[in-house]
């Protein structure tokens, strides 16, 4: 029997030989009274030709419709010049049919498959199994089969060994809600599906694993988001008896193997790197963008020497002010500044004051702003000098509360960024964010908290303000950000009890509630953990960074929607009474999300 040929595996070389091809019908064109077919599977397409002097080959062929699942059995012929298509790996050849046979006739499909698909996404999810079928699905696919194929190689290379970790846990919050599981063995208790894998990954090192990784499955119930999915995958690793630096060289190579087998792109390293505090002072945010300038200037002191109360208060009080510097910015029009003083607003900024530079040498005269008269020109001289502003300039300030003015700031940066063409989608900038503060403040809470996880080694010459003043404690945690992404990131975590103990009652959590909730942890820790630290990569985000879309579910073979829906499987749905009870559960109606 002649053996199968892929459809994208024909060229010249097999000219004059017999073939045997499966696959889906793309099109049928009869061009005078020849049937032309293009049948296609995830190898390729190649061209199928039916001629009128084998009738019942012809008569067949021509009943063929869109997606009907054919055999075929040929011989492969070449194009004459005039038809050969140079678009396709096939173009040189085509199959005359011998024989054909219909494996399974198609419905109408609700949308056409094929890449300039014009259905909306909410049709295309419902319909997945059919957009899936259409090449840049496949290929989307086949990309993420090539890159997580390409860093298990590495992986296994570095010596690390591949674990898998429960899906069935204990509830354990570390941020956004657990999805639960009830118990039919144990009425009344609940698992908790793992947000990630950082207790057990850590367990693994004090087992002596040295080096894990693992493709994990993570699950988090978080509000709903445009972009975020209830389950996504991580590339997970943790290392034995390293520092910092031992960690991020690893990653450094793994994304370096990564973007190869995705991209072809050979990236340079060792990546830059920049501490928390430079990255919020220069860029308003811990994920910045560093392919191009526009770095703020923090100008809160200059501030206090005025008498306007929009910049005096926030300086005097706590509060932040700084300067974003636009160079050629001053050919801004004023709806475009109004359209920035709204985008700002998203942020919690109350407004957007500007000042036009025309003129550097004359001031306040070759300065355009309805808050110029308000500030003094010492002052003015002062701003001018620390932004090294030029003619044609304009600078933009934020104030108030820090946190506000950074975000405002720092995303309008971005956007000004983009709007000015400062840099080339194309373009890859890698950044290590790292010495973040070990704490937040909880203000509901009145307490500090985690800003990882608390299971995070703080910096070593930091300790002497654990009990004292938390905050002002640095952490050894560090992110990957790429292009203003922040595509993974990790931390050294802390392996000796003592410490974890105290970090936990820094966090207000009890004795009761530490051992309740961490207890394994804990005794784990008595005998003999090694220091140990890792970090993760989100796969999902990291693919659809490569391929430039904005959505990872286009790298997700079956996602959900933003509603965290399954439309294909109606999923999640509600189950019987019987099943319910079983477990121990009763339904109480409640609102579904807006």
């Amino acid at each position: 029997m002649t053996q199968r040929t892929r459809c994208g595996d024909f060229n010249a070389d097999r000219i004059g030989q017999k073939t045997r091809l499966y696959g889906w019908v793309q099109t049928n064109r009869d061009h005078g009274g020849v049937i032309f077919l293009d049948v296609r599977d995830r190898f390729g397409l190649v061209q199928v030709v039916a001629h009128p002097d084998t009738p019942e080959i012809h008569k067949l062929a021509h009943s063929l419709r869109q997606q009907d699942v054919i055999e075929v059995l040929g011989e492969v012929i070449p194009r004459s010049p005039e038809t050969v298509n140079p678009k396709l790996t096939t173009g040189a050849i085509e199959v005359k049919a011998i024989e054909i046979l219909v494996m399974n006739r198609a419905e109408t499909p609700p949308f056409q498959i094929e890449d300039d698909c014009d259905a909306g996404e909410q049709h295309r999810l419902e319909y997945r199994y059919l957009d899936l079928r259409r090449p840049q699905m496949q290929s989307n696919m086949i990309l993420r089969h090539r890159v997580t194929h390409a860093a298990r190689n590495y992986l296994n290379s570095q010596d690390f060994i591949e674990v898998e970790t429960p899906i069935l846990n204990k509830s354990t919050p570390e941020g956004a809600r657990d999805y639960l599981v009830p118990s039919r063995v144990y009425p009344g208790s609940f698992y908790a599906l793992p947000q990630s894998p950082q207790i057990f990954k850590q367990l693994l090192m004090v087992a002596g694993m040295d080096r894990y990784y693992q493709i994990a499955r993570c699950f988090r119930d978080e509000d709903l988001r445009a972009d975020r999915q209830p389950e996504f995958t991580q590339v997970d690793l943790e290392m034995s008896f390293v520092t910092q630096d031992d960690v991020m060289n690893v990653a450094e190579g793994l994304i370096l193997t990564m973007f190869e087998a995705g991209m072809g792109t050979k990236l340079e390293t060792p990546f830059s790197r920049i501490t928390y505090h430079e990255a919020i002072e220069k860029y308003g945010l811990d994920r910045p963008d560093v392919r191009f300038g526009l770095e703020h200037t923090n100008i809160t002191d200059l501030m206090k020497q005025v008498e306007f109360k929009v910049f005096r208060n926030p300086a005097d009080k706590g509060g932040l002010v700084k300067v974003l510097h636009v160079p050629g910015g001053g050919s801004l029009t004023r709806k475009q500044i109004d359209g920035y003083t709204d985008f700002v607003g998203i942020y919690g900024a109350k407004g957007l004051a500007w000042i036009k530079v025309n003129d550097v040498t004359d001031i306040p005269g070759g300065l355009q702003s309805p808050i110029v008269k308000f500030l003094p020109d010492s002052v003015l001289a002062d701003l001018l000098s620390r932004c090294n502003a030029k003619d044609g300039d304009i600078l933009f300030f934020g104030a108030g509360d820090a946190k506000v003015v950074n975000d405002a700031l720092g995303h309008l940066r971005v956007k000004l960024g983009r709007d000015l063409g400062l840099f080339h989608e194309g373009d890859h900038s890698f950044v290590w964010v790292v010495d973040f503060p070990m704490f937040g403040w909880n203000s509901d809470e009145k307490r500090p908290e985690a800003l990882h996880h608390p299971f995070t080694a703080p910096v070593p010459e930091d300790m002497h303000f654990l009990e004292s003043e938390p905050l002002k404690m640095r952490s050894q945690a560090y992110d990957l950000v790429w292009n203003g992404t922040e595509i993974g990131g990790g931390s050294i975590r802390i392996h000796d009890r003592e410490t974890q103990s105290r970090v936990f009652q820094a966090l207000q959590i009890s004795d009761n509630e530490a051992e309740s909730k961490f207890g394994f942890l804990m005794n784990a820790l008595r005998y003999g953990a090694p220091p140990h630290g890792g970090l993760a990569f989100g796969l999902d985000r990291v693919l659809a960074l490569m391929l430039g879309t904005e959505s990872i579910r286009d790298v997700i073979a079956f996602p959900k929607t933003q509603r965290a829906a399954d439309l294909m499987c109606e999923a999640p749905s509600e189950v019987g009474d019987e099943q319910l009870k079983e477990l121990g559960l009763r339904k109480r109606r409640t609102a579904a999300p807006a």
